[in-house]
């Protein structure tokens, strides 16, 4: 692929456009070995090696980071008063990265950050119906009869029922744990699924979004690159 260096660059997070144009003029890029002073030079991003302040610049059409969001973060590209799951990303990134939709400012858990857009509206797209795990602790005792409601659909408010939901309870206690598949993305859905039946969500992660599962190795604000395999299960 063919791209103009100055949007190399800034794809690739070296700065945004004005900024990287400032480097090319000042002779800081190379092409090939040889200093690239236009920025509007076409560099084949199969075979041309281009330097930046001598480190090498490897051009990647899309990136994909699954991260393990924390509570206390919003899930957005900026916000003026709350950090963001970008904030968390330390290296150096791109500008077109956003997360795969939304996790509730206080739920943790899998959020697939990219800038695929492509994929992002396959898992998104409501007429796709991908499966979405979470691990839930729950206020109240969580029964037989919660979970064939659950796959029967419940009415949280909304013109519709939701879909049909497997709830496999974990524990059932005082604070009973289970595991909760839905292939929706309503807002707030989990909670207001438990509401529904008279009970409350206490913690929330989500664990599972279609093919792709949390690395149980990845901390509260871990995050990490997606493997290959990852990619093309996604994809």
């Amino acid at each position: 692929m063919k791209i103009r260096l100055d949007k190399f660059l800034a794809d690739m997070g070296f700065g945004t456009r004005s900024q990287v144009r400032q480097q090319i003029a000042g002779g800081n890029v190379t092409v090939n070995g040889l200093p690239a002073r236009r920025p509007e030079l076409k560099v084949d991003t199969d075979k041309d090696r281009v330097l930046f302040c001598g480190t090498e610049a490897a051009y990647a059409q899309y990136e994909y980071y699954m991260l393990n969001k924390p509570a206390g973060v919003v899930s957005a590209t900026e916000d003026k008063k709350e950090h963001t799951v970008l904030d968390l990303l330390q290296e150096r990134k791109r500008k077109d990265l956003f997360p795969v939709g939304r996790l509730d400012k206080d739920t943790e858990g899998l959020l697939l950050i990219t800038n695929n857009g492509d994929l992002a509206h396959r898992l998104l797209a409501p007429g796709r119906h991908v499966d979405k795990v979470y691990y839930a602790e729950i206020d109240g005792k969580v029964t037989r009869e919660d979970a064939e409601l659950f796959r029967a659909g419940v009415d949280i408010g909304d013109k519709k029922r939701t879909m049909p939901a497997f709830l496999e309870i974990l524990s059932s206690a005082d604070r009973s744990e289970i595991l909760l598949t839905i292939r929706e993305g309503r807002f707030h859905q989990v909670k207001r699924m438990f509401h529904a039946v008279g009970k409350e969500v206490l913690f929330l992660r989500r664990i599972q979004m279609g093919p792709l599962k949390l690395d149980e190795k990845l901390r509260p604000g871990e995050y990490r690159r997606l493997t290959k395999e990852e990619v093309e299960k996604l994809c």
